[in-house]
């Protein structure tokens, strides 16, 4: 059961746009300046708090996975419920917090002159 609920996390990671897929119109851009731009942008998406959306996520999985395990058996499906909303509610949550790292990259960049195309 635990080895299925890996799956959903597995397919949510491998979704994630990370920075480096940000795509920008290079014409008239120099590049060194823009390398330094990027890198200051890269360093406020650090901000974002995607390991505590990640616990949260997890935290609230756990409890609804539990619930709907204890709803339609006993301890035991509860049990596996909760792991299973654990990892899926945690793997929500590192989803959600890598997209709102590239916004606050893209954001930046913009405020900054760039045409950010993606």
């Amino acid at each position: 059961m635990y080895k299925l609920a890996l799956v959903p996390l597995a397919l949510v990671l491998a979704a994630c746009t990370t920075t480096d897929e940000i795509i920008i119109d290079r014409k008239g851009v120099d590049q060194a300046k823009y390398e330094q731009d990027l890198a200051e942008c890269r360093g406020y998406s650090s901000e974002v708090k995607t390991g505590e959306k990640a616990a949260r996520g997890a935290a609230s999985g756990a409890v609804v996975g539990g619930l709907i395990g204890a709803a339609v058996g006993n301890s035991r499906d509860a049990q596996r419920g909760a792991g299973a909303g654990a990892v899926t509610g945690a793997a929500r949550g590192v989803s959600e917090g890598s997209r709102d790292e590239v916004q606050v990259v893209k954001q930046c960049l913009r405020g900054r002159g760039y045409r950010v195309l993606n």
